[in-house]
């Protein structure tokens, strides 16, 4: 079974719990296999990186970790607002991402022919 997750590369979220409770972030990498995502400025983490060769330079570098993708929520490009994502047929047949609040299609995922 294919593991699916609400949210796709380059949408912007809301992080609902953590310590980065309230901040908002651009998707920029979704692991489906994990449920989980990496998001833009959230989760970053410390990695202590030793220098493989004398040109390389070591250190630590800050760097975003993943979090689950239950505790983000897609942010509506016109509403602005956090809200679910329904999923709804247009009249042509193709699949579309709905806001919930405001009820304006956010992006189409099947085209007709696909």
């Amino acid at each position: 079974m294919k593991n699916k997750v609400h949210v796709k590369k380059g949408d912007t979220v809301y992080i609902l719990n953590g310590k980065d409770r309230g901040k908002k972030g651009k998707v920029l990498r979704v692991l489906p296999s994990k449920q989980m995502v990496i998001v833009e400025g959230v989760n970053m983490v410390a990695k202590h990186v030793k220098p493989r060769s004398e040109l390389q330079q070591g250190g630590i570098i800050h760097r975003e970790a993943p979090i689950y993708a239950a505790k983000v929520m897609l942010v509506c490009s016109k509403c602005g607002a956090p809200t679910k994502v329904g999923k709804k047929i247009l009249e042509d047949g193709s699949k579309a991402r709905v806001c919930k609040k405001c009820g304006e299609i956010i992006d189409i995922l099947k085209k007709s022919g696909d």
